[in-house]
């Protein structure tokens, strides 16, 4: 029993000290709340994070929000070996929908080199944008553990499939379905 005392007493501060934090400053749990908003847990069914970047022609790419078509963001990179199976899957099932849906690569920049890229982006015949993501945020935002990983999102924004590599026939199947949607 003596021996839960000091225990016992140093459990009793914490909780002294955490509510006295909590009275001094009230406004600390809704700052960080509103930090960690950005990074907010993707959920099926819900409205994806909005990202604009800049594409390798130069061009700047928006998401979020309604489209005219639905989208597939492919998260990516060059030194990846799982990429490479799937690159050319990407390339054969875009242009054969790409009237039907959006594809953008999104190259983890911050972990690749821009040669590499290139010359990777080139190799396998890629017609469709492939965004940047210079600082890492927009993967950070979308929570990307690994590469490559696919989200499937439709013509409302709205988060409906993430994918990793697949089989081609699976790929197009998962096409076919976003785009009928």
């Amino acid at each position: 029993m003596k021996r839960n005392v000091p225990a016992v007493c140093i459990a009793l501060c914490l909780v002294v000290l955490a509510a006295y934090q909590t009275l001094l400053n009230p406004g600390l749990e809704a700052e960080a709340s509103s930090a960690a908003a950005p990074f907010r847990e993707m959920k099926y069914n819900q409205p994806v994070p909005s990202f604009t970047l800049q594409g390798l022609d130069g061009k700047t790419y928006r998401v979020g929000g309604q489209r005219d078509k639905p989208l597939m963001i492919n998260f990516w990179a060059s030194w990846c070996g799982p990429c490479k199976e799937e690159a050319p899957d990407l390339a054969k099932v875009y242009e054969k929908y790409k009237d039907k849906f959006d594809l953008y690569a999104v190259n983890v920049t911050r972990e690749d080199r821009m040669a590499d890229v290139q010359s990777f982006v080139k190799r396998n015949g890629f017609t469709f944008p492939v965004l940047l993501d210079k600082e890492g945020t927009t993967a950070e935002l979308y929570r990307i553990l690994f590469v490559p990983t696919s989200f499937l999102i439709d013509k409302q924004g709205v988060l409906r499939e993430v994918i990793h590599v697949l089989p081609p026939e699976q790929l197009e199947q998962r096409i076919q379905s976003l785009i009928q949607g």
